[in-house]
């Protein structure tokens, strides 16, 4: 049985994955939708820092004695994703990045936001250390009903703000590992540069899905179908 450990972006706990766990398990296989550190019913007001993230990911992998893991690190979770995956050893399936960052050592999230850094950087200091969650209108155009972008606003919580702006730390070439990128197209049709440079690698593959930057909520069922076919074609 692949067990899969799915890890959701910014703003977001467990529950983002609700529908997709579902459909998983309903389908014979393992899922476990984890919470990081510093949000929802975690949310903490002392710092918390991206090495905490990829602990709490390893942690439950190895707490929970997973093996034949696909983990799977959406939007900002790719980046502790990635380097937890490297450091669950033989654990490790594969890993799915679900329109998400991808680590790069020494770098941050944010360095990846060359235009919308200096926004993210002064919505950390004006709260307290936090990311703000986005507003509903931020939303739009990402194929998400009323109801569902209520749900994801309403059950939102700030993001702290270290985990945005501490750099990963790769101990070996992400290129080497079985990966899947899944671009959602409504987001941007284009995989970022470093994605692009890292589906070069014979590892890893593209996948396109035509909706929104939250596939969980707008497209939960298909989702789940790349995801089992991720365990396939490693």
């Amino acid at each position: 049985m692949t067990q899969f450990v799915l890890v959701a972006g910014a703003w977001l706990g467990s529950w983002a994955w609700d529908e997709v766990v579902a459909d998983l398990r309903a389908a014979g296989q393992g899922a476990h939708a984890l919470t990081l550190s510093g949000l929802a019913e975690k949310r903490r007001d002392e710092p918390v820092g991206q090495q905490t993230h990829v602990q709490d990911i390893v942690d439950a992998v190895e707490r929970l004695d997973l093996r034949d893991v696909v983990l799977v690190g959406h939007s900002y979770s790719g980046i502790p994703v990635g380097q937890a995956a490297e450091r669950i050893g033989d654990r490790l399936a594969s890993v799915v990045f679900v329109d998400s960052n991808v680590p790069a050592d020494g770098e941050s999230f944010v360095s990846a936001w060359p235009e919308g850094r200096a926004a993210v950087e002064a919505s950390i200091a004006e709260h307290g250390g936090f990311w703000a969650p986005l507003t509903a209108e931020e939303f739009a155009g990402q194929g998400l009903t009323d109801e569902q972008i209520g749900r994801i606003v309403t059950a939102a919580t700030p993001h702290p703000g270290a985990t945005l702006t501490e750099p990963a730390r790769l101990e070996r070439p992400l290129g080497a590992l079985p990966a899947t990128y899944i671009k959602c197209l409504l987001d941007w049709p284009e995989p970022s540069p470093d994605v692009a440079e890292l589906l070069k690698s014979e590892h890893w593959r593209l996948v396109e899905l035509n909706t929104g930057h939250w596939p969980m909520f707008s497209e939960p069922h298909e989702l789940t179908r790349i995801l089992l076919n991720a365990t396939m074609n490693p």
